[in-house]
């Protein structure tokens, strides 16, 4: 693959997108209506948005209060990964997002890469796939929604075999022996 200047590829590249929010917008009020916008503000930067999961509601994780609203968007796009975080980071800095403080606190906005057809990638900013996807309820449910056939690149299991494992995990715990 040639490497072309400005950070793009000369092919099509497929994402799987998560989305979160659990704080009010002032223009865009609720969680679930943040989502929606935030699909929009993607496809207004340039990307080519194919699927977007409904919406479900999860608790959060760590200090957090605040109920999520969750979704995952499949989007098509000639940047390369790096070059898509900066699109989404700025996506999120639009919507009020800070990048300071403690980690998993409340937030307006959170849009994170889950997969690539490309793979895998890593770099100091990015690690493709995302790190923890595998077992988290409330990126699974709305992305095999959107992509249940998509295979994880480091297990080759697709993502409706992933959510299957992590829902029997969630609903049978080993007990210690």
């Amino acid at each position: 693959m040639v490497w072309a200047p400005g950070r793009r590829h000369l092919t099509l590249h497929r994402f799987l997108i998560a989305l979160g929010s659990n704080q009010r917008h002032p223009q865009h009020c609720a969680p679930a209506a943040v989502l929606r916008a935030a699909v929009d503000a993607m496809a207004v930067s340039g990307l080519a948005v194919l699927a977007v999961s409904p919406v479900i509601r999860s608790r959060p994780i760590g200090p957090s209060q605040r109920e999520y609203a969750n979704s995952a968007a499949l989007v098509e796009s000639r940047l390369d990964p790096p070059a898509l975080l900066d699109v989404l980071q700025s996506i999120e800095t639009q919507f009020g997002r800070k990048r300071q403080g403690q980690r998993w606190r409340a937030r307006t906005l959170d849009l994170d890469i889950v997969l690539w057809s490309g793979g895998c990638w890593s770099d100091a900013h990015l690690t493709i796939p995302h790190r923890e996807f595998r077992k988290r309820a409330f990126v699974l449910g709305p992305a095999t929604r959107i992509a249940r056939h998509w295979r994880d690149p480091i297990t080759g299991l697709n993502l409706a075999h992933l959510r299957y494992r992590l829902k029997r995990r969630l609903d049978h715990p080993r007990r210690a022996p």
